[in-house]
């Protein structure tokens, strides 16, 4: 089934029309999406394996069969009624939840189809997160439909009914048809979807020009307001499974040992309203993208869709695996408006590591590397200046298998990296952006007690991460904006860790104490795919 994200399906009537040894089940099943709409068809033959003897049979077997299946119908009403009413009045008055018995929230978890196991501490903040999440689904489900209006009279005058409301036929066996109602009541249904987009329609690209250059100066607050407000349709084609009864991952608390007041992530509901009118801000971004060829040569989630959803002013990039040879023909097909990048890959090992800037803003200057020989041969540091700030795109080492290079890691680099930054801190404030591959406290892992001596959570790793950024007055500024919040930016692609939400945060915004507080926005991208890290975002107030 083709669906774009603001979609939603009806299914309007069933039909049986039992005219001959064959008995057909018809059902329509109308699919509306942002956009075009495409038709999806399935159709399936079964011979009956009954003779129908007799209209008279027919009519008193189904007469006969009507009456208890009106008496459950007004059963599932009720049951369904009352459950509704109970989750109001909890979702009225939170307090209930801490009140209820381990009985009562399991009983409550259960009634809507939400695992109910653990003590009561993970029994409530189960509920709490269902109770969230719901309230957010309803949230985006009135923001979709109000999108879904306003494109529709936008495109009334051009486009037929018949461009907009395409029919899904679905013939199958009518014997089959209370086995299928029975197999619906044990088990959430589940359906297998190809979310398929292509660009985004030229009538509805959000303009993306180069900025006022004179100066140098960072002028977002004067890009054009239809770049903010326009109706955007992009998505990434991939076959995923999904259920229907299932919330995103990243909005369910996974963590193997929680503490008390942690919630996950959810950017639907934690990120604050954009800056309007004049204020002056930038916009960065950052991404692991684990081979930029392979994400330019995949229909999945590109950094030029990235640009148009998020109109950032600076992308910064690691891990992109270029050799030197390849800069010149991946610069010619840099996103419209960001005329301005910056590669440097390593020399070292082909194919391995590498950084980038790519920016709609000219900097002031550009500097590749730490300036240490030892350190530059694999390309992992950037540093763009701008007018009021310098940007760092670094890609920190990993301590590999067996922790062959965390002594490298944790005693040259770590340290010499930080004495940078120190140094450019003199002449005015420092962002680093990246992957810094630590993630810093067992809040930012989902299994602390099994990761000790994995590489990127080491207790040495962490606590360099500690002594030569942290304390030397760099700040960390998700968890500042986020202090008890549970949010990864990485997930292993064995084992079907981002499905499970099984993550590391291992991608930071870390920027100088002196403007910390101007930080409008510390965010995370978690709904794109394309790697095994999502990117990550950072709204500068100016």
């Amino acid at each position: 089934m083709i669906l774009g994200f603001q979609s939603f399906i009806n299914l309007t009537h069933f039909a049986v029309t039992p005219l001959s040894l064959r008995a057909r089940t018809l059902v329509y099943l109308k699919a509306r999406t942002t956009g075009s709409q495409r038709l999806v068809c399935y159709s399936s033959e079964i011979e009956s394996s009954s003779t129908l003897t007799s209209k008279k049979v027919k009519k008193e077997s189904s007469s006969m069969s009507s009456r208890p299946n009106t008496k459950k119908g007004v059963i599932e009403e009720n049951a369904s009624r009352t459950q509704s009413i109970e989750i109001q009045s909890i979702r009225d008055d939170p307090a209930k939840v801490k009140a209820m018995t381990v009985q009562e929230l399991t009983t409550t978890l259960r009634s809507v189809g939400v695992p109910a196991k653990g003590c009561k501490r993970d029994l409530v903040l189960a509920l709490k997160s269902f109770l969230d999440n719901k309230a957010s689904d309803e949230s985006s489900q009135a923001e979709e439909q109000l999108e879904l209006n306003i494109l529709s009279k936008r495109k009334a005058k051009n486009l037929s009914v018949e461009d907009h409301e395409q029919n899904v036929n679905i013939v199958s066996d009518a014997s089959g048809l209370k086995q299928s109602k029975r197999r619906a009541k044990q088990s959430p249904v589940e359906a297998k979807i190809e979310v398929n987009t292509e660009i985004i329609n030229e009538k509805e690209k959000p303009s993306i020009k180069n900025k006022e250059a004179s100066g140098n100066k960072l002028y977002q607050g004067e890009r054009k307001a239809s770049s903010r407000s326009s109706i955007k349709q992009i998505a990434v084609t991939e076959r995923i499974d999904i259920s229907m009864n299932e919330p995103e991952p990243w909005t369910v608390l996974t963590h193997k040992k929680p503490q008390e007041g942690w919630i996950p992530y959810n950017p639907r509901t934690m990120r604050p309203p954009p800056l309007t009118g004049d204020a002056k801000f930038v916009k960065l971004m950052s991404w692991n993208v684990n081979g930029l060829r392979g994400l330019l040569k995949s229909k999945g989630f590109s950094a030029l869709k990235l640009a148009q959803r998020e109109d950032f002013d600076v992308l910064s990039l690691q891990e992109t695996k270029l050799q030197e040879k390849d800069v010149e023909a991946i610069k010619q097909s840099v996103i419209e408006g960001y005329e301005n990048s910056f590669w440097t890959c390593s020399v070292s090992k082909l194919g391995y590591s590498g950084t980038a800037i790519i920016s709609r803003i000219k900097p002031l200057s550009v500097r590749y590397g730490l300036g240490i020989s030892d350190h530059d041969s694999e390309g992992r540091l950037l540093t763009a200046e701008f007018e009021s700030f310098y940007l760092l795109s670094g890609y920190v080492p990993n301590s590999g298998d067996g922790l062959k290079r965390l002594s490298y890691r944790v005693t040259q680099w770590d340290s010499a990296l930080g004495s940078y930054m120190k140094e450019l801190e003199k002449s005015k404030p420092v962002i680093l952006t990246g992957d810094l591959n630590c993630a810093h406290q067992e809040i930012d892992i989902h299994d602390p007690a099994g990761n000790r001596r994995s590489a990127g959570f080491t207790d040495e790793e962490r606590q360099s991460l500690e002594k030569n950024f942290l304390s030397k007055g760099f700040v960390d500024s998700f968890r500042k904006q986020h202090p008890g919040v549970v949010g990864y930016t990485y997930w292993g692609y064995r084992n079907g860790c981002r499905k499970s939400n099984k993550g590391w945060r291992l991608d930071y915004f870390l920027v100088s104490e002196s403007i910390a507080d101007k930080v409008h926005d510390s965010y995370i991208l978690p709904d794109i795919g394309g790697s095994d890290h999502c990117p990550i975002g950072l709204v500068l107030k100016l």
